[in-house]
């Protein structure tokens, strides 16, 4: 069983610069939030190894969050206006 998900190609839809700067924006915030929430998991005195799983996955949820934002900026390389 395989959980790769095929992608159809369709043409690109006619977005505007303000909602594409608007996606980049709620990605930037939630990036910030997975930070914010993995620093304050550490405290929470929960066993070790649960701590350091849990702290994991919110990095690894912001590096998602990370490589979404490179694929909408380009690499980085974003200007909306």
């Amino acid at each position: 069983m395989s959980n790769v998900i095929p992608l159809r190609v369709r043409p690109a839809p006619d977005v505007s610069a303000r909602e594409t700067a608007a996606v980049v924006s709620d990605l930037v915030a939630i990036a910030e939030q997975l930070h914010d929430i993995g620093a304050r998991t550490a405290t929470l005195g929960r066993p070790l190894t649960e701590t350091e799983r849990t702290v994991q996955m919110l990095l690894d949820a912001v590096t998602s969050v990370e490589r979404a934002l490179d694929a909408i900026t380009d690499g980085g390389d974003y200007s909306p206006f």
